[in-house]
């Protein structure tokens, strides 16, 4: 089967830092769903994992956490879905990536495509949105009151991936009000248009403009990235006894100054759940199922920013540089596979 991969892990400028391979195909077990991809989008995580994780001597590391397609096979074991399903899914950070024409995913971690959706639309929304939700109602728990305070929720990043699912899940399943940081013309109309009550300039010190809106500060701040330069402000802005959740890696975060104010910190990774296979891993699959619900009810969008075309490695190489780059508006796709 046609795939991308790596076999070290080189600056993306290096043609070899991602290749078109060919790799054999697939074979179900368990409780794994055999899907033909029809579209991935790039996350993150993409670029993180490909510059720093070397597979074993010899191997290629395929990537790619985020997939629309349709199930082509089936381990014994499985029992909520058959082969034609359409269906869209984020993957598991052990296991190989979606960057291939056929893939294993376990059916615990999968959703049922939103009808209302194409492949390339559909593939934008997995990761993110099971990131946005964990963060928001499992993690941070939004819909808790903090005491004395109005419910609202500053979201770091607000033109991301995950913010812009965040916003608009915040937006639809409560009552809270939405504070999004945006730096640039396009990306505030763009937080704007995903339902944000307000946007703040993240290239400016956050702390005095949020203490300028009316909803005073907010119990919950969500970081999507740069924490480790937001941190100063973050603790300046938030109220007593908040709740603070990022999704990025700083390279050093002290929780010290978090204390005075007796905050509480969460961390989010999507993947902790298949990764060590907890009992309610399944949850993951119900999320999708509800996002996919909430889309064909018109009640929440696509995130899909950017189409790149055709599933290869330079279409790869140029998705990965433009998320590395910072600039990146929603999400980045790429659909199907050459003839």
């Amino acid at each position: 089967m046609r795939a991308v991969g790596y076999q070290t892990p080189l600056p993306i400028d290096n043609p070899a830092s991602l290749q078109d391979i060919d790799l054999p195909k697939p074979v179900p077990s368990g409780r794994d769903l055999l899907v033909e991809i029809r579209a991935v989008s790039v996350n993150p995580v993409d670029t993180k994992v490909r510059r720093s994780a070397a597979p074993d001597a010899g191997q290629w590391r395929v990537l790619g956490w985020d997939a629309a397609g349709i199930v082509v096979g089936t381990g014994p074991e499985v029992t909520d879905f058959a082969i034609g399903d359409e269906v869209f899914y984020a993957g598991a950070l052990d296991r190989p990536g979606t960057d291939a024409e056929f893939h294993l995913v376990d059916e615990r971690i999968v959703g049922r495509k939103p009808r209302s959706l194409n492949w390339a639309e559909a593939a934008a929304l997995p990761l993110t949105a099971i990131t946005a939700w964990e963060m928001l109602f499992d993690r941070l728990d939004i819909r808790r009151s903090v005491p004395g305070v109005k419910p609202a929720v500053l979201i770091i990043g607000g033109a991301g991936g995950v913010s812009s699912i965040a916003i608009q899940l915040a937006r639809v399943l409560t009552d809270v009000t939405v504070i999004a940081t945006a730096s640039r013309p396009e990306t505030r109309d763009w937080v704007t248009s995903l339902g944000a009550h307000y946007v703040v300039d993240h290239s400016r010190p956050l702390a005095a403009q949020v203490a300028a809106l009316p909803t005073g500060a907010p119990g919950f701040v969500f970081s999507t990235t740069q924490t480790d330069r937001h941190m100063p402000e973050i603790v300046e802005l938030i109220a007593p006894q908040g709740h603070f959740g990022l999704i990025d890696d700083p390279a050093a975060l002290d929780a010290l100054p978090l204390k005075k104010k007796s905050l509480s910190l969460h961390w989010e990774l999507m993947f902790t759940r298949p990764l060590f296979g907890t009992a309610d891993m399944g949850r993951q699959g119900e999320i999708l199922n509800e996002v996919s619900r909430l889309v064909d009810d018109g009640r929440i969008r696509t995130t899909l920013g950017r189409n790149l075309g055709l599933i290869t490695a330079a279409n790869l190489r140029q998705a990965h540089a433009l998320i590395e780059s910072g600039q990146a508006k929603g999400k980045i796709v790429l659909e199907g596979f050459p003839g």
